[in-house]
């Protein structure tokens, strides 16, 4: 084990004294953040123009966008997104940078002084902590990712964002935002503000009515997907279309047409908020965006050497942290696309938390993955892998839980050995946690 640096034992130290005097049940509400930022001089009052994300997939991929077309334009961005996946420090961005190891000790040892008494969450102090180094480092752009829901977030102090940007709603965290879609987009909702543009993705029709409702009680102007602007791909290329005519534009290098889809709401997104770059440039950031973890083909590493060593070079090891049934669909979408290409047999290694849709998850597979094999992720709360396998029998999947990762590529090799159908494509999935495990294992 590679020993701590005294900075990294003191973030440890910070963060794990938070989340333990953390509301042992998530209250969300803004009181507290408010009260925290107020004794650290209102930060959030300071900051360049906002970008203020929400939804339920795709916020993550939609920063990624939007940030590598920030920053291919000359810009300085800081960015806000959560979870991190093997280190803290990819949740603050200074300037294209993530925070350094001293800095981010600096800020929130000032978080938690100035929190004193105050029931700060662990969530809470690491936004207040973000804002923080956001107002105290140069920046041209804050693009802000919502931590759960939208309304009572802690990041929705921002009271004049350029943009609010929803991204697709899906059912999802329902024991607190509500179990029916337009309970979620009432929630997803609340970061609008008056006179700001509000832009979305493609939403189902029983959130779209409540988000345009929103908007027009409030003021917010709003950029629908739909009736403001659309895109499409055409002869390789992404065409953006609004009022004002075509933008045509590079296509992501991500994998899946959900990251097309993604990268034309973040150029919705600038154009609306006045942000938008030249042609050239904008393509540059769409085709050069990173965002670890969505379809992400890992190409080397022990666990690429595990599969290629047993089943030759050609083996596929993909990775996504997708973990609901609306991200499974766009995760099967792909994987079909990619089967019409190149046929093989897909092989699926899950891990989920407790508070997922497991079922709903395992059935945008059926008729496309030829076998399961369940885990247990090691931090979160993790449904047990024998009862996750049954899960997905339910769904009509084949499954099997096996020990870890590592057994599971073994499995699959050895699957795809067995029916003689040729080199497995595998992807790892189901959970932010695993995919950050996997990472971590892996490099």
């Amino acid at each position: 084990m590679i020993p701590q640096t005294a900075a990294q034992a003191e973030i440890n130290a910070i963060l794990d004294g938070f989340a333990a005097r953390s509301l042992a049940e998530i209250t969300l509400g803004l009181d507290r953040i408010e009260e925290a930022l107020a004794r650290l001089g209102n930060p959030h009052h300071r900051l360049p123009p906002v970008l203020h994300v929400a939804g339920t997939n795709g916020k993550g991929s939609t920063c990624a966008f939007l940030g590598s077309i920030l920053k291919a334009a000359g810009l300085k961005v800081h960015i806000f997104t959560s979870p991190h996946l093997v280190r803290f420090n990819e949740r603050i961005t200074l300037a294209g940078e993530p925070i350094s190891d001293d800095l981010l000790a600096a800020t929130l040892g000032r978080c938690e002084a100035a929190a004193g008494d105050l029931p700060l969450s662990y969530f809470e102090a690491v936004t207040a902590s973000a804002f923080l180094a956001f107002a105290e480092t140069a920046g041209d752009v804050v693009i802000l990712e919502t931590g759960l829901g939208g309304r009572l977030d802690a990041t929705n102090v921002i009271d004049h964002p350029r943009a609010a940007i929803i991204t697709p709603i899906a059912l999802d965290h329902q024991r607190f935002l509500g179990t029916e879609l337009a309970d979620i987009a009432f929630e997803k909702a609340g970061i609008l503000k008056a006179g700001a543009a509000f832009v979305t993705g493609a939403q189902r029709h029983e959130a779209l009515p409540v988000l345009k409702s929103r908007a027009l009680a409030i003021g917010a102007h709003p950029h629908v997907y739909g009736e403001d602007w659309s895109f499409r791909q055409e002869a390789g290329r992404l065409v953006y279309e609004d009022e004002d005519g075509l933008r045509d534009l590079g296509l992501p290098r991500l994998a899946g047409s959900h990251q097309v889809e993604n990268a034309a709401l973040a150029v919705a997104a600038l154009k609306a908020g006045g942000l938008l770059p030249d042609d050239q440039t904008a393509s540059y950031g769409i085709e050069t965006a990173f965002w670890p973890a969505r379809l992400q083909r890992l190409t080397r590493g022990p666990l690429v050497d595990r599969a290629q060593r047993h089943a030759g070079e050609h083996a596929e090891l993909w990775l996504d942290g997708g973990h609901n049934p609306h991200a499974a669909r766009a995760l099967a979408r792909a994987l079909a696309d990619l089967d019409d290409h190149t046929p093989r047999p897909v092989i699926l290694i899950v891990g989920m938390q407790e508070n997922k849709d497991a079922e709903g998850f395992f059935a945008a597979f059926e008729g496309l993955a030829s076998a399961v094999f369940t885990v247990e992720a090691k931090s979160g709360t993790p449904v047990v892998k024998s009862r996750l396998a049954e899960m997905a029998q339910k769904a009509g999947l084949p499954a099997v839980p096996v020990e870890n990762i590592a057994a599971g590529i073994d499995q699959a090799v050895e699957e795809t050995g067995r029916s003689g159908e040729g080199m497995p494509r595998i992807l790892i999935c189901g959970s932010l946690y695993l995919a950050g495990h996997v990472l971590e294992e892996n490099s």
